[in-house]
């Protein structure tokens, strides 16, 4: 998997590489057990600073998306976590991301449509 990074992008780069993994393991791009870069290794290779991948594999860590292992590194985890937090924020993105979808205008068919497509998306869909 080609991780790229966009330093003109409002998101952060360590929110950049945390959502790129995520996307790659929805779409089996990443498979479970499959080991990941030592963060020295993508830092050097993306040209970005090696605390930022830390930050990232730490929040991917917490969130269950990897495993780290002294012995063998950063890991997919055969299978993220859901928990009621995670229910809970998503469902706060989706409110924030509904509600502005009717300052635009867009009515519910095409946001709800938008939704699935961009979840089959996530599943390496077309």
């Amino acid at each position: 998997m080609i991780i790229g990074i966009d330093t003109q992008s409002p998101t952060t780069i360590c929110d950049q590489l945390r959502e790129q993994i995520i996307l790659g393991i929805a779409s089996k791009k990443l498979a479970p057990d499959e080991p990941l870069p030592s963060a020295r290794s993508l830092a050097a290779d993306l040209g970005i600073n090696y605390h930022t991948v830390n930050k990232a594999y730490a929040a991917l860590c917490d969130e269950g998306y990897i495993a780290i292992d002294r012995r063998r590194g950063a890991v997919v985890a055969r299978a993220a976590k859901g928990g009621g937090d995670f229910a809970e924020r998503l469902s706060d993105r989706l409110l924030l991301a509904a509600a502005e979808s009717v300052c635009r205008g867009m009515g519910e068919q095409e946001f709800v449509s938008l939704c699935a497509e961009s979840y089959r998306l996530s599943k390496g869909g077309k």
